[in-house]
């Protein structure tokens, strides 16, 4: 299948911040997918939280299953818009390398740390992961993606850590948070995906756990309508499958409506290349409709699921593991280990060592320092 015009083409990237001799078989977007997928932060992502513990069961998402699932979201609808699917994997893959231990818990627990040094943003820490702290060729750190799918990962990005980024590299993966710009369709398109992935996944997972209940769905009109769709037609199903049928209802539901919703916002604006696509406000989209049903089920979500008690009891305990090691860590940088304690900016290095952590190593590490179990 041939790319569309608006679609970003492997042959005419922006390139990589270090020159290197493209590769024979693969094009440049495979190759940053092989990269990411060989990295250390990656294999790491099977041991990070999405919304429940890894410890508290093994059928729960963790950020690598939902890595995937973004991925292969991306890339089905990606394939009906004549985008490039492997730039849309490599996005999907690497988006979440920066997540901390805990979830968002553990991101809002590193900002609070270093408010006084220039904060923590996950997607900020995702392209770092990426630019410097893989540490695998001897020409370069990171992994030198090319710009395409470093703008990918680079979500959101607040207006001083832009203008930091730009000083860095003009021109660069932070000025369209300058110039008030879109990245390239593929990224766009992860955005999307990321939110159609979580909602369902989170839906099935707050389900398994017993903290949502299938009767309580029927409060979300998105999920009432295919529990309903599926009920009409298969009455007899037990729960589970019930459960699964109408969260693949649902997700299908949303892929086609995006593909639809996108193709009219690409007929209308007519991007004539990737450089078009910058300058147009955001063409990935969902219909008016599908806006306001994923808003209200993500407004569910938040009430039922993420503020639960035994979610937030769980979240208190983690914020105090993470607390307490960067405490020790700017405290008595020789707790960590040498690629992180001869560095310059301490309370930094710490961040990053602690936002590379999986949920059990962070506990392991907090019982080592303070001897305390707190899980």
């Amino acid at each position: 299948m041939s790319l569309a015009a608006y679609a970003c083409d492997p042959g005419l990237s922006r390139g990589r911040r270090v020159f290197e001799v493209a590769a024979p078989t693969r094009s440049e977007y495979q190759r940053d997918r092989d990269r990411i997928i060989h990295s250390s932060a990656f294999r790491r992502l099977v041991y990070k939280t999405q919304v429940f513990l890894n410890h508290e069961g093994d059928l729960f998402r963790t950020r690598l299953t939902h890595s995937l699932e973004v991925a292969q979201l991306g890339r089905s609808i990606g394939r009906s818009l004549r985008l490039d699917e492997d730039l849309i994997e490599a996005i999907a893959l690497a988006h979440d390398l920066g997540h901390t231990p805990f979830g968002h818990a553990g991101q809002d627990v590193l900002d609070e740390c270093m408010k006084a040094h220039g904060g923590f943003e996950h997607n900020l820490q995702s392209l770092r992961v990426v630019d410097k702290l893989e540490l695998r060729y001897p020409a370069f750190d990171g992994l030198n993606l090319t710009f395409e799918t470093r703008e990918g990962i680079l979500k959101h990005c607040a207006k001083r850590n832009a203008l930091l980024l730009e000083a860095a590299e003009p021109g660069g993966v932070g000025a369209r948070f300058l110039l008030d710009q879109q990245p390239g369709l593929e990224a766009q398109l992860c955005n999307l995906a990321d939110e159609v992935a979580y909602n369902a996944h989170d839906i099935d997972d707050g389900v398994r756990s017993g903290l949502l209940e299938l009767e309580q769905l029927e409060e979300v009109p998105l999920v009432r309508q295919y529990l309903r769709e599926a009920l009409a037609e298969y009455p007899a199903l037990d729960s589970k499958r019930l459960l699964a049928e109408t969260i693949r209802r649902m997700l299908s539901a949303q892929v086609y409506d995006i593909i639809n919703a996108t193709a009219a916002a690409l007929a209308a604006a007519r991007p004539a290349d990737v450089a078009a696509v910058r300058s147009l406000p955001p063409l990935v989209c969902f219909s008016p409709a599908m806006r306001q049903a994923s808003t209200e089920l993500k407004r569910f979500l938040f009430a039922k699921l993420y503020r639960h008690p035994q979610v937030q009891g769980t979240r208190v305990r983690a914020e105090q593991v993470l607390h307490e090691l960067f405490q020790i860590y700017t405290a008595d940088p020789k707790q960590l280990p040498a690629d992180f304690s001869g560095s310059a900016d301490a309370p930094r290095a710490c961040a990053d060592y602690i936002a590379g952590m999986t949920d059990r190593f962070a506990l392991r590490e907090h019982h080592r320092l303070t001897g305390q179990t707190l899980f």
